[in-house]
């Protein structure tokens, strides 16, 4: 791209986000922020072949809602429209939150396509968080219903089709799939030759878009007509601009104006097969900052999309890929090292280090007591991405606990 039209495209980006919507929005810097955006509305895109459309950017559930009522009107002044909780976020105060919201707005909800999620995996108990979650938000439906964190296409079975086609046939749910952050190629591969999976949420970001297995496993999807979102984007450790390598590989986007965590964003949205991304956006400054970059219509060039492939590709042994099955097979012990891997996503790269610890010590005293002393040294053999599996679980225990 030519310095010429690099400006051109900064310009408009800046006009889509206010000035500073390009950096950390300071709160003094926010009303200008909001009023640039007053006029625009997030895009939708469709959502597989289930005939709905929905916004590409989803707001993640996992704040405190009751709380923040006016962060969810604005959401959806600006068309941020695809709200995500679960039975279990917050400790149920998130279903409660958007529950106090309806009760408030009654009329929002015909605007709002609302998606919960059950850890219960027994039919039995999701039949009870379903009930649950319909009472919490003040609804008699949700627009999808996920079986939460499954780890292999098993789960899904037969049972929980039927549980499916029985909680539509009630009027429950319209649609109805699973969330996955483990082993999630696998999932996603199986999910399309099963024929009744409407919709997937998956760990998906700038760096295992771009993996051969993650695009078969997608374009599998996307022929079986099932709606993708994709979470965890912002995941993958941080685009780097302390050396001159890393300047050329990552800095570039942060230099062509957009924040780190809105490069990641874009780079999601440059495969229209993904229908969303599902975002935690706990304040108004993070609602406006994503929602200016899924406003923002300028593409990624091809030179921008190959050097951010060379940086994914560049530093894969800092990024856990979520391919458990691999590692935790070579362990003597049962270390849930995919777990623990994502609270310290979620420490690092989230920045959200009481979360990480709240996730963390719920793990049993004994499993957190053998981090230290597992050998994983047949682990980190096994690991495609050559992750020093060892040193990041000892770390975990020392910053988590």
């Amino acid at each position: 791209m030519t310095q010429d039209k690099r400006d051109y495209s900064r310009r408009e980006f800046l006009k889509t986000t206010g000035a500073a919507g390009v950096g950390l929005l300071a709160a003094s810097a926010l009303p200008d922020t909001l009023a640039a955006q007053e006029a625009g509305r997030v895009p939708t895109r469709p959502f597989g072949k289930t005939g709905v459309n929905v916004a590409i950017l989803s707001l993640g559930g996992m704040f405190d809602i009751p709380n923040n009522q006016l962060l969810m009107r604005q959401a959806l002044r600006w068309g941020v429209t695809y709200w995500d909780t679960a039975n279990s976020y917050e400790g149920g105060n998130s279903e409660l939150g958007i529950g106090k919201y309806f009760g408030r707005y009654p009329e929002d909800r015909k605007s709002v396509f609302l998606v919960t999620k059950s850890t219960a995996w027994t039919l039995k108990g999701m039949s009870e968080h379903l009930d649950l979650s319909l009472e919490r938000m003040q609804t008699d439906h949700v627009d999808l219903f996920f079986v939460h964190a499954i780890r292999n296409i098993g789960s899904m079975d037969r049972d929980k089709q039927r549980w499916g086609e029985k909680a539509k046939a009630d009027g429950k749910i319209r649609l109805f799939g699973f969330s996955t952050h483990s082993n999630m190629e696998e999932c996603l591969l199986g999910a399309a030759g099963l024929g009744w999976i409407d919709a997937i949420m998956m760990t998906y970001n700038y760096r295992l878009m771009h993996t051969d297995k993650m695009r078969r496993a997608v374009d599998a999807c996307t022929q079986a007509g099932i709606g993708l979102t994709a979470m965890k984007t912002m995941g993958g450790g941080q685009v780097l601009t302390s050396s001159e390598e890393e300047l050329k590989l990552g800095g570039r986007f942060v230099q062509s104006g957009y924040t780190e965590g809105q490069a990641k964003l874009k780079a999601v949205w440059e495969n229209p097969q993904i229908a969303s991304i599902c975002s935690q956006m706990p304040t108004m400054a993070l609602l406006s900052q994503n929602t200016a970059a899924a406003l923002n219509r300028t593409k990624l060039s091809a030179s921008e999309r190959e050097l951010l492939r060379q940086h994914a590709r560049a530093d894969a042994s800092g990024y856990c890929a979520g391919c458990t099955e691999i590692c935790e097979a070579g362990l003597s012990a049962a270390v849930p090292v995919g777990r623990v891997m994502r609270y310290l996503m979620y420490c690092r790269s989230y920045g959200s280090r009481e979360f990480a610890r709240s996730r963390f010590n719920a793990l049993p005293a004994e499993t957190r007591a053998a981090l230290a002393r597992v050998d994983y040294t047949a682990a980190e053999a096994r690991c495609p991405q050559r992750m020093p599996i060892g040193r990041l679980m000892r770390e975990a225990a020392a910053e988590l606990a």
